[in-house]
């Protein structure tokens, strides 16, 4: 760059700098480009590193850009914008237009609007954040706890008490984390044919969920994040879109839009699939992120185990330092006063320092039963979107999508026969799937069943017999007498095998059959943890493809289950 082009971009950037349309954040979009040259006398090539910033000169600043570029440069310079996305731009200049965002006071803040929420919801995963969005950046790595907060400490034994509210509390006595830091949830490994359509990510930049904690960087490994649940493989319909779309916006701008995000919505329609998908996203955008996910049994449990541990400040600084904080079922905190005592204290550090909560529930913040008015206010402060169970078409979307992913062998009819029969509940829609590749694997040669064969081998998984509802006690009674095994059996720790198939078999039918979340499968089972329920389903979807024997039992304890259904009713 020529002292002279020099010279004429400062003055450029001092006209826009004293020009009050032009707000902070703006100029600091302005900062990150860069005069490259004059292309003959009056055509200026100007450097940037996104099209956001290109947008900004071209489309929010037009008017004042182009008087000051007249000025400084003459009446008849037009300019040219370069897209170089391999230009580091100057960390002040980001540092600017980060401050912009921050800078605008609460009460002079636009409400956000549906528009932007949906502005980019089918942004392509491989964009980089600065596309569309301002980087936010990771917050300090201490926390300081406000003097006013109250510092007494709740008794062991009422914390113990809320612990046993839960409904795999009846577990073992949960093992101390080292040093107070509660140990990040580990996930199976998806089934071998699973290969999710993910972004491709630069290695060092990629997150590992299975990688040995300590080796791998902390705030990665305490994400907590299911692999199998990203934005590219949620199904985007009707019933939930407006959710999907205010959680692609809050991971692209964390902290700024959205804040808190309170996502409600029945079992098994998708909620816990975007707080995993915003969890994804928001690493990839922002790998300095700390992005944590956690369930409210999870906190619970952290958070005694801290008091238990005499490691009280640790937990606040792990939940009070995160920069996105994604937390699951909160209704399960109605009624545990300290526990949520420290989530209230969690959630003002977070919001007041702009860094953002998303929450999901089965209910929307007014019918939260047990919760203090102060809570339920917090709740409803940011945007509360619902998930409603999905009509027909993305039934069937659904099901293709995971056919495609999974590599599952079933005819588009046999899905369409399927999606027409299970209709409030995303988890049944699979689980349906599942059994006709399953059937479809027992052929012999092996190939898709037909429409004809799916009626006949999914009549009672599919058939709306209006009888009782199908409980866990039924379930486990039925696999027992199956098995010749006591309930009792199932529930204790032994390991042999015909036990061990006994349980991951009832623990598959719990999940298939029932709206029984994870945890409390477990609980039920002798108070296993809902990682290892987890592991059963997916065994035992598996074993179905390749056993004949597991594919019969499954399918004749269905059967047998729903008869007991329809003679109970």
């Amino acid at each position: 760059m020529t002292d002279s082009l020099q010279a004429r971009w400062a003055h450029l950037l001092s006209i826009l700098a004293a020009d009050p349309a032009v707000t902070a954040r703006q100029r600091g979009f302005v900062n990150l480009a860069q005069p490259q040259g004059l292309m003959g006398s009056s055509r200026l090539i100007i450097e940037v590193p996104n099209k956001l910033t290109r947008a900004v000169f071209e489309e929010q600043i037009s008017a004042s850009f182009r008087a000051a570029l007249h000025e400084a440069f003459g009446p008849s310079t037009t300019a040219l914008f370069d897209v170089n996305e391999s230009m580091v731009p100057v960390e002040s200049a980001r540092q600017d237009v980060f401050q912009g965002e921050r800078e605008v006071p609460v009460e002079h803040q636009p409400t956000p609007s549906v528009a932007t929420a949906s502005a980019h919801p089918e942004a392509p995963a491989g964009s980089r954040a600065f596309e569309y969005y301002t980087e936010p950046h990771p917050g300090p790595d201490h926390y300081e706890v406000p003097a006013d907060e109250q510092v007494t400490r709740p008794s062991l034994q009422a914390l113990e008490a809320e612990r046993a509210g839960f409904p795999s509390a009846q577990q073992s006595a949960p093992v101390a984390p080292a040093a107070g830091v509660p140990a990040p949830r580990e996930y199976p490994a998806p089934l071998p044919t699973f290969v999710p359509d993910a972004p491709t990510v630069p290695e060092s930049q990629q997150v590992h969920p299975h990688e040995d904690p300590e080796n791998a960087p902390t705030w990665d490994s305490s994400a907590r994040l299911n692999p199998n649940y990203t934005f590219d493989t949620f199904v985007i319909g009707q019933s939930n879109r407006f959710a999907h779309a205010s959680a692609f916006a809050v991971a692209e701008q964390p902290g700024i839009v959205y804040n808190p995000l309170f996502i409600y919505g029945g079992s098994g329609l998708g909620k816990t699939h975007l707080l995993h998908a915003i969890g994804h996203y928001t690493k990839y955008l922002y790998p300095n992120l700390r992005v944590r996910y956690v369930n409210s049994e999870e906190f619970t449990n952290d958070f005694i185990n801290s008091i238990r541990d005499d490691e009280g400040s640790s937990f606040k600084q792990i939940y009070r330092n995160v920069d996105v904080l994604l937390i699951d079922d909160i209704q399960f905190l109605a009624g545990k006063e300290a526990t949520m005592e420290e989530f209230f204290h969690t959630f003002n550090a977070l919001y007041n320092h702009q860094k953002q909560i998303v929450i999901t529930s089965d209910l929307p913040p007014k019918q939260l039963t047990g919760f203090a008015e102060r809570m339920r206010s917090r709740f409803g402060s940011g945007l509360n979107v619902d998930v409603q169970p999905p009509e027909l078409e993305t039934r069937i979307a659904i099901l293709r999508k995971k056919a495609q992913n999974e590599i599952l062998p079933v005819r588009d009819d046999v899905m369409e026969y399927i999606a027409s029969h299970v209709t409030a509940n995303i988890r049944e829609l699979e689980g349906a799937l599942i059994r006709a590749s399953a059937a479809a694997s027992m052929k012999k040669p092996p190939e898709p069943i037909t429409l004809a064969e799916a009626e006949t081998y999914l009549k009672d998984l599919l058939s709306d017999t209006g009888g009782a509802e199908i409980t866990s006690a039924l379930v486990l009674a039925t696999v027992a007498k199956y098995f010749d095994v006591s309930i009792e059996d199932m529930q204790s720790k032994s390991r042999t095998r015909t036990l061990t198939n006994a349980r991951q078999v009832a623990m598959y039918l719990l999940r298939e059959l029932t709206e029984m979340s994870l945890p409390r499968i477990g609980n039920d089972l002798g108070g296993r943890d809902h990682t290892t329920v987890m592991h059963a389903v997916r065994k035992v979807s598996a074993q179905m493809a390749e056993r004949q024997t597991i594919f019969n039992q499954v399918t004749e304890l269905t059967n047998l289950i729903r008869q007991e259904q329809r003679a109970a009713g």
